[in-house]
């Protein structure tokens, strides 16, 4: 059973986690964290050592339900093939997942601390990173059950995968047009039709 100050901690997290998503770790200031939880300054910092921490806090939590969701995805029944059409369908509905996270905090974050926090930066990559490996887990797997044939390495062509994806989900966001994830993802899927399928 979790302590008054674990819950105090994570009622924190999940509170600002799309307030600092949404905002940037620079546009977000102590009052719309304070004003969100119902907690003083004080409070906020006895649970934080600082801004920085309690951002990082929040892109974790938000990068861990992105994980968590992609994992599901991606771990379901099926050939590589349909493990990642299942993954793009996620993609097609991405921006409804992301809603609640106040948007996606690959895009948000990344863009947001590239120049401003270093620290979260790191964290931002290192997510893209995990992600990136995750499908290339998937495709390596369905080449060697002679399933699926790569024109490139599988973490190659995970990584292109994922850049036009996130591209999409750049240019949605920028524009408020689904069109731009919609449009992509069924781009890729009769890329990955005509490039990989055996």
């Amino acid at each position: 059973m979790s302590t008054k100050a674990e819950r105090t901690t994570a009622y924190i997290i999940e509170t600002v986690a799309p307030i600092f998503n949404k905002l940037g770790y620079v546009g977000t200031s102590m009052s719309d964290l304070t004003e969100a939880t119902g907690l003083t300054k004080g409070a906020l910092y006895g649970n934080f050592e600082n801004k920085d921490s309690l951002a990082l806090a929040s892109f974790e939590y938000n990068s861990k339900k992105l994980l968590a969701k992609i994992d599901e995805k991606l771990n379901t029944e099926g050939t590589a093939l349909e493990r990642l059409f299942v993954l793009t369908d996620f993609y097609r509905h991405y921006d409804e997942f992301t809603e609640e996270l106040g948007g996606c905090p690959i895009v948000n974050v990344g863009i947001d601390a590239k120049n401003n926090n270093s620290q979260l930066l790191a964290a931002t990559k290192e997510t893209i990173k995990i992600i990136e490996g995750k499908i290339a887990l998937v495709l390596e797997n369905g080449v060697n059950n002679n399933e699926i044939r790569l024109p490139v390495t599988p973490l190659q062509f995970s990584k292109q995968l994922f850049t036009m994806l996130q591209g999409a989900i750049t240019m949605a966001t920028i524009t408020s047009d689904r069109k731009y994830l919609i449009n992509t993802v069924a781009y890729l899927d009769q890329l990955v039709t005509k490039e990989i399928k055996k």
